[in-house]
């Protein structure tokens, strides 16, 4: 089995001494318990904190986990409205520790694991403002210049949703374990009902929650848009549509959703008024087919839990055990994807 829980200390410390600027040892590493694709780690040193982010080590799939992506796109939002770590370096020599990671600050701020924000001490005016802010941010990264920040190329032109549909039905047949209908229906519908390239291309972050996302200690500002592995320049509303999915599931620390949710009474908003929000801020009129959106971010999902679920199946998921009980929603996923289209 690949090792995805440990460090080699030595290898990392020699590496650092030799190309990390101000870096004095020793180090203490510590596994972050969130996250299945990239095994992400605490580095403590006696008068700074950093994170190491690397590939797992094993066999991938092609163009999953691309470290250098992630290190190469926040380093390009450095000097932009868009918060991100700061980037430190990036290793793509697989010698030093058995695959690529990168370096990058620690942030010191605080994480939401669910978007009720239940039991953090918070007011509702408090959750809206944090809800507000993670509005803010996502119209502030569809409002990137791509050009002036060297990032034209960081994905190919043409429709997105076409291109995606076919690079996720490819990765879900690469890993899938057994037949499941309702995604065998979903891959078709969606080639089926795909609508004309409007011509938006911006950045997408890909995975856009509020659990990859640090906030103030003691605010509610963002700090931070973490976990950027499948971030591209795209279409904006697949990011937008996400938001929204990751909402519609069940509230609780499986789900990390809303459905079922009062939410008026929490203070925080509806989706209409968080869509109505964004698009203020871009100055959009009201987005059509919202549905079609809504069921694509729902199968890549599902492609992707289900790659998940092949990794822990094959011996190198970051976190074994969790990795099979996601595995196991890829069906309702792929039935919620279809529900988004007849509606």
């Amino acid at each position: 089995m690949a090792d995805t829980q440990t460090l080699d200390l030595a290898a990392v410390t020699a590496y650092l001494k030799e190309n990390l600027k101000g870096f004095e040892g020793p180090i203490e590493a510590e596994k972050f318990d969130i996250g299945q694709s990239n095994p992400t780690f605490l580095l403590k040193t006696p008068s700074k904190k950093y994170v190491l982010r690397r590939k797992p080590p094993g066999v991938l799939l092609k163009s999953a986990h691309a470290v250098d992506r992630e290190f190469r796109v926040q380093s390009a939002l450095a000097d932009t409205k868009v918060p991100v770590a700061k980037m430190h370096l990036l290793c793509e020599d697989d010698s030093v520790i058995g695959s690529a990671f990168y370096i990058m600050d620690h942030v010191d701020g605080r994480n939401f694991r669910q978007p009720t924000m239940e039991g953090e001490g918070l007011s509702n005016a408090e959750r809206g403002a944090v809800i507000d802010d993670m509005n803010r941010v996502l119209a502030e990264l569809h409002m990137v210049d791509i050009d002036a920040v060297g990032l034209s190329d960081y994905g190919p032109p043409g429709n997105y949703f076409e291109r995606q549909v076919g690079r996720w039905s490819k990765q879900y047949r690469a890993s899938e374990t057994t037949k499941i209908p309702a995604m065998d229906k979903l891959m078709e519908e969606l080639q089926r009902q795909m609508p004309e390239d409007d011509g938006q291309r911006t950045l997408v972050h890909g995975d856009y929650r509020i659990d990859n996302m640090m906030f103030e200690k003691n605010g509610t500002n963002c700090l931070a848009v973490l976990d950027w592995e499948l971030s591209t320049i795209g279409h904006p509303y697949a990011d937008l549509a996400s938001v929204i999915m990751q909402w519609q599931m069940p509230a609780g620390s499986e789900g990390r959703g809303l459905a079922g949710v009062d939410r008026k009474a929490l203070g925080l908003p509806s989706d209409e008024e968080f869509i109505a929000s964004y698009c203020g801020r871009r100055g959009l009129p009201e987005i059509e087919n919202f549905g079609f959106y809504l069921s694509f971010c729902f199968f890549r999902m599902a492609g992707i839990i289900q790659g998940v679920l092949k990794r822990a199946l094959d011996g190198n998921a970051s976190n074994p055990e969790r990795a099979m009980k996601v595995g196991e929603h890829v069906p309702a996923f792929a039935e919620k994807g279809l529900e988004a289209l007849q509606n």
